[in-house]
């Protein structure tokens, strides 16, 4: 029986459940978005960044993940989390929103087709981001934002629909998406050219990558 393109054997879970490696530091609920949006990586040499690196666990959990020939690069401001560095693993040291340090990256690693920013969970750091990788991925990557609650969080730089949350930002993104059913309204940016879909869940947004034609409506039925 053909696997589910939804479904997935639960390996990110499982791993998660009986890791006695590096710390690893994830929502439960966050396994079932990863496996739906991930699978499709695996065994396929994937290159994926992750914002944060914390105690290093999820750089080996993604490594386990995707398979031999993948590569997995970390990105955090504290210099001790070189020492997670592996085969197939490199950290970067610097400031997710540091246009230097996002330059260096991929100006060694070209081809990235994911990221996942679990980085500061700061509006501006969150945005920054964004606006230097989205448009540097694969044409059929995968950007993924966690933690978005923080969205809601004065101290983050967050609240309730609060201009320049990256919540609002990526409300904003839903619009540009539909930009060519506006009429001239907004305009058809690269955005609107090379995005599938914008996914919303708990604490979690999924910006899809893939190429758009142009839409068409046509009409059937009988003569």
């Amino acid at each position: 029986m053909e696997k589910d393109s939804q479904m997935a054997d639960g390996f990110l879970h499982k791993y998660f459940l009986n890791n006695s490696y590096k710390s690893v530091h994830k929502w439960v609920h966050y396994f079932d978005i990863y496996e739906r949006h991930f699978e499709r990586f695996r065994g396929t040499s994937p290159v994926m960044i992750e914002i944060g690196v914390g105690g290093g666990g999820s750089l080996a959990m993604w490594r386990d993940y995707f398979g031999p020939g993948c590569q997995i690069i970390g990105i955090d401001i504290n210099p001790k989390s070189k020492q997670h560095e592996a085969d197939g693993i490199e950290v970067f040291i610097g400031s997710q929103d540091d246009p230097a340090v996002i330059d260096a990256i991929f100006a060694k690693y070209p081809k990235v087709d994911i990221v996942l920013d679990d980085g500061s969970h700061m509006m501006k750091h969150m945005i920054d981001s964004f606006k230097w990788m989205y448009d540097r991925l694969q044409p059929n990557g995968v950007y993924i934002v966690e933690d978005t609650h923080t969205c809601y969080w004065d101290n983050y730089g967050g609240g309730v629909k609060r201009a320049g949350s990256f919540m609002e930002f990526a409300k904003d993104k839903l619009d540009e998406i539909n930009a060519v059913h506006t009429h001239g309204v907004l305009p058809v940016t690269d955005f609107t050219r090379s995005t599938n879909y914008v996914a919303f869940y708990d604490s979690v947004v999924v910006f899809e990558r893939k190429k758009q034609g142009k839409r068409q409506h046509p009409i059937t039925g009988s003569m």
